[in-house]
């Protein structure tokens, strides 16, 4: 069995209606682009499943790469035979005997081509029984079985009794552009994750205070870039210098505002930057309760400082999850490296938790915050 056929399974495109074909086709799109360096033999629509053939010599690496891709829940490593039922009897049973099952399973089966004799129960019934008469070492549990034998009736029948499991979500770049800030932390990096992982095509934007952070900070903050886009595709990484507006902050203002003052300057920065090139949100890492300035009253005020949609898709995460999801993606071990940001650097011993909007703008009235905003914005980077 030289070739296999690997069965994609969707995930919520089925629920697109007429846009369907839009997202299938994006999909199918950024499946040749994770297939490029490995190679396969064709991708097509078999009766409403997108179907890859590929050597059985690439299909591990070729299965690695597609766990990476947005959009697709499962993947099914499948062979492909006639639609007779005696033949797909005997390619099952090879199968079984091929990879030497033992313990519980459970046959299943689904028929896109409603002219096949049998239905799905039916064949379903006939191929465990199939099983159970000729192997040995099995038995039924169609609960909780170790082991599925699975076939799929379209315009030719295809054997499976291997599924892996993939990220879900919708295909990247299918819902719009966003901009992540992102810091050197465990948050920002999963909430850039996630919302790529909803078809958003997002792009980072990060805040230093060069040379109160160091260059290796910068560094650890490229390579969570990197991680994550190893999932994402390319993600454009703009760099930011936030030390004049620390030092206008600590020689004018209470520094006890200093961390949401920073804040609202580094969101008025990020507006600006989205409207320049054209990005229709920003996102954070907040999560409410987690630091001084993630309580309601920061995050209100912080949010004032912007009339852009804000995207927090870690808001009510409790922060283990999050760390699951860091460890899940790769990006844990890089954000734990011991070098501060911006925020750590400059965080006030006593921070405002309750600050008002009203008291914040006051303190802002202290110093000419347009012009502190646009000599930062001025002296970006792409990094």
């Amino acid at each position: 069995m030289d070739k296999v056929y690997l069965i994609i399974s969707e995930g919520e495109m089925h629920l697109k209606g007429g846009n369907r074909r839009y997202f299938e086709q994006k999909l199918i799109s950024n499946i040749d682009k994770n297939l490029k360096d490995i190679g396969y033999d064709s991708l097509y629509n078999d009766i409403g499943k997108i179907i890859i053939e590929v050597d059985d010599a690439k299909s591990e690496k070729a299965i690695e790469a597609l766990k990476k891709v947005f959009g697709i829940v499962w993947i099914r490593k499948a062979y492909r035979c006639e639609k007779d039922i005696e033949v797909i009897r005997r390619l099952a049973i090879d199968l079984v005997k091929e990879k030497n099952l033992k313990g519980t399973f459970k046959a299943s089966s689904a028929r896109a081509d409603k002219k096949f004799p049998l239905n799905s129960m039916e064949l379903a019934r006939d191929i465990g029984a199939a099983i159970l008469t000729n192997t040995e070492g099995l038995k039924v549990d169609v609960h909780t079985p170790e082991h599925e034998v699975y076939v799929d009736i379209r315009k030719f029948a295809y054997v499976s009794v291997e599924k892996h499991k993939a990220l879900g979500g919708m295909p990247k770049a299918t819902n719009g552009k966003a901009l992540c800030l992102l810091s050197g932390g465990i948050d920002s990096p999963v909430a850039l994750y996630m919302m790529a992982k909803r078809g958003v095509k997002v792009d980072a934007i990060h805040f230093h205070s060069y040379p109160f952070t160091s260059l290796q900070a910068l560094d650890k903050v490229k390579g969570l870039r990197d991680i994550v886009a190893s999932y994402t595709g390319d993600i454009k990484l703009y760099s930011y210098n936030m030390l004049d507006a620390y030092t206008a902050i600590n020689q004018n203002m209470n520094v006890s505002y200093t961390t949401v003052v920073s804040r609202r300057i580094m969101m008025r920065v990020a507006k600006k930057l989205a409207h320049d090139k054209g990005y229709d949100a920003i996102i954070t890492g907040e999560n409410i309760g987690q630091v001084a300035s993630q309580t309601m009253y920061g995050i209100k005020a912080i949010e004032d400082a912007t009339d852009m949609v804000i995207f927090r898709p870690l808001i009510a995460f409790d922060k283990l999850d999050i760390i699951d999801i860091a460890k899940k993606i790769g990006t844990y071990e890089k954000s734990i490296e011991p070098f501060d940001d911006c925020c750590s650097v400059f965080s006030p011993d006593h921070p405002q938790t309750r600050p008002l909007i009203a008291d914040v703008k006051r303190e802002e009235e202290k110093v000419d915050i347009d012009a502190i905003v646009e000599d930062i914005y001025k002296k970006g980077e792409l990094l």
